[in-house]
């Protein structure tokens, strides 16, 4: 008997842990997309939880992209495209870290994105978290993971809760090989053999853009590509 209750708090601990890890999607007053060209993807998460494309809000603030998001969402403007050797770089300050969720939630930099908006898009992301995390992950169309969410020294960790942080990254495509540095550290590196394969990238040629967790803040300046 005791060992059955020993099972059931267990149990019970474990159902508040994953309840404690799970933020449901917030909505954030005044959303929508407001820069010219941009537009976006809630992931289909968000969309069970009812939520909207309309719900995050997207700005222009003078020479930065202001992001709050509610829902996950990826951002792109179809007129973003980049082929052959190629980095797509941007430096992003959470100004509250973990002001809108209870633990870190992550941005970063969408490349090689084909067919977009569809439910066959596929894209590779690289992002940061204001802990020390970092991630590299997809869609192929399915999600795909290629680095966990791993601690790394290259990433900068906010001070405290409510204190800002800033990371800057950088995908760079050249040759056979695709890198992401983030504060000028490649954390993850892959053989362009690995990532345009079934059920992954369909090229790494394609549009970029943003990627945004759900319940985080950021923003966003010098996002640009550059050839070669």
């Amino acid at each position: 008997m005791k060992k059955v209750f020993a099972i059931a708090a267990l149990a019970s601990v474990a159902v508040v842990s994953l309840s404690a890890q799970f933020d449901r999607d917030r909505v954030i007053p005044g959303g929508g997309i407001f820069v010219q060209g941009w537009t976006g993807k809630i992931d289909a998460g968000s969309v069970r939880q009812g939520r909207t494309l309309n719900d995050s809000k997207f700005a222009q603030e003078g020479n930065a992209i202001h992001v709050i998001a509610g829902p996950a969402t990826t951002f792109w403007n179809p007129a973003n495209t980049a082929s052959g050797d190629y980095t797509v770089k941007a430096t992003f300050l959470e100004p509250k870290f973990m002001e809108l969720n209870s633990h870190a939630h992550s941005y970063g930099i969408v490349i090689g994105g084909n067919s977009m908006g569809t439910d066959q898009m596929s894209f590779v992301y690289c992002v940061a978290y204001g802990d020390g995390n970092a991630l590299v992950r997809g869609f192929g169309p399915a999600v795909f993971t290629l680095l966990g969410t791993s601690p790394n020294p290259a990433v900068h960790k906010a001070a405290g809760v409510g204190q800002p942080v800033t990371q800057e990254i950088t995908w760079r495509v050249k040759g056979g090989r695709a890198e992401c540095s983030i504060n000028g550290t490649v954390v993850a590196g892959y053989d362009k053999a690995q990532l345009v394969v079934p059920g992954k990238l369909q090229s790494t040629d394609g549009v970029y853009g943003l990627r945004f967790s759900h319940n985080v803040e950021a923003v966003i300046t010098g996002f640009a590509m550059t050839k070669g």
